[in-house]
């Protein structure tokens, strides 16, 4: 496999985010604006904006209202507790929460809540793996990489176009 990456930027109502994939067309990144860590494209990365039509479609749709599951390959470089956290915040339903003691439990380790935190904020493709999700297990906003107003736009931007609950008749 090539270690060529690839990459481009995506405008969007929050800035323009960078977008960088691997030769096989998977996702590595998605950097907000003032990421506290920006990933910087190297020397031998190559600008190649058509590899990102299908992220650019689908992010478009995202902040349109109108996406509310990203269908996209996605590659994260990260330990395999870091990508076992990552494939628990997919499953947070877009326009809820869950605190960092809930994604613990569900991946089987609740004592490891910080370790699940630092993981939740080495994310490399937020959004798309949502770590907006995440909240304190009273509620309140804790870090985010993009920072705490760009995470209260994502939630308040979800909660409005969440489809509405489904209601279910018993008996």
């Amino acid at each position: 496999m090539s270690a060529t990456m690839y990459f481009d930027y995506c405008g969007t109502p929050i800035g323009p985010l960078l977008l960088a994939a691997d030769a096989t067309g998977a996702l590595t990144h998605l950097d907000l604006p003032h990421e506290r860590r920006p990933t910087t494209p190297q020397p031998d990365w190559r600008r190649a904006p058509e590899r990102f039509d299908a992220a650019r479609r689908q992010l478009e749709a995202y902040f349109a209202g109108t996406l509310t599951a990203f269908d996209l390959p996605l590659g994260p470089r990260g330990t395999a507790f870091q990508r076992q956290v990552w494939a628990a915040l997919c499953e947070v339903p877009y326009g809820t929460t869950a605190s960092y003691a809930e994604i613990a439990r569900r991946i089987g380790r609740p004592a490891a809540v910080r370790a699940v935190g630092a993981a939740n904020g080495a994310n490399p493709i937020g959004i798309i793996v949502p770590c907006h999700r995440v909240i304190g297990s009273n509620g309140s906003l804790t870090g985010y990489g993009g920072g705490l107003p760009m995470k209260r736009y994502l939630l308040e931007h979800e909660r409005r176009h969440a489809p509405p609950p489904r209601l279910v008749l018993q008996g």
